[in-house]
């Protein structure tokens, strides 16, 4: 496995990042897993953001742009779909 931040550190930046990437298009959540590099883990602790469906930069205005990694943590963009409290 991958070295990096610990998962208390992981934790309080996205507690700090957590209001601004809600606010962004298409994401419908936030939580910490391991980052997958085309479907395969590779044991490096995420910010793994949750969107409804994935949409090239091209198409999102500058202010919906997740970046690629938060305070030096590693940001994996997921695609989940709509997601609905039962």
């Amino acid at each position: 496995m991958a070295v990096g931040k610990g998962i208390e550190e992981i934790k309080a930046i996205k507690d700090r990042h957590e209001e601004d990437l809600l606010q962004k298009k298409n994401v419908v959540g936030l939580g910490i897993g391991y980052k997958e590099v085309e479907g395969q883990d590779i044991g490096l602790l995420s910010l793994v953001v949750m969107v409804k469906k994935k949409e090239a930069p091209s198409q999102l205005d500058v202010v919906d742009l997740i970046p690629s990694d938060i305070e030096g943590v590693p940001v994996d963009v997921k695609e989940v779909g709509e997601i609905v409290a039962l």
